[in-house]
């Protein structure tokens, strides 16, 4: 994963993630983590994508919300946060669908296309 060709936006959701992480006691960055910072993102492109596809942006964040209660917490880790092994495909298959559309940069838009095409997601997604 080559984090130079992320967008700006992307960039700063993945510091967002593990900020975030790191606020829940997670041990690990996951997918729901930089879902949650795309989604919440300033500016960003995601909330409105989801609106524009029909989506109940509120309940659907409350959904995330819900997701991220659940993943194991692990107090006393001291802020030793590492990207999970499901973010890593992930980030992987959106570097994959740049590649073939000859995209120079990896977009948040491309993250959100792996996550919904991605079999291991919830099935609300």
């Amino acid at each position: 994963m080559r984090i130079d060709r992320f967008t700006s936006k992307l960039q700063e959701a993945m510091s967002d993630a593990q900020s975030l992480a790191v606020g829940k006691d997670h041990n690990q960055i996951t997918p729901i983590h930089l879902v949650i910072a795309l989604f919440d993102q300033r500016g960003g492109s995601t909330r409105p994508l989801f609106a524009q596809m029909g989506v109940d942006v509120a309940k659907f964040r409350e959904e995330l919300d819900g997701l991220l209660g659940n993943l194991a917490v692990q107090k006393d880790n001291f802020g030793d946060v590492q990207v999970s092994a499901e973010l890593g495909r992930l980030l992987n298959r959106a570097d994959k669908f740049s590649q073939e559309r000859d995209d120079q940069f990896i977009s948040s838009e491309l993250v959100i296309l792996a996550a919904l095409e991605d079999n291991s997601f919830p099935a609300n997604w």
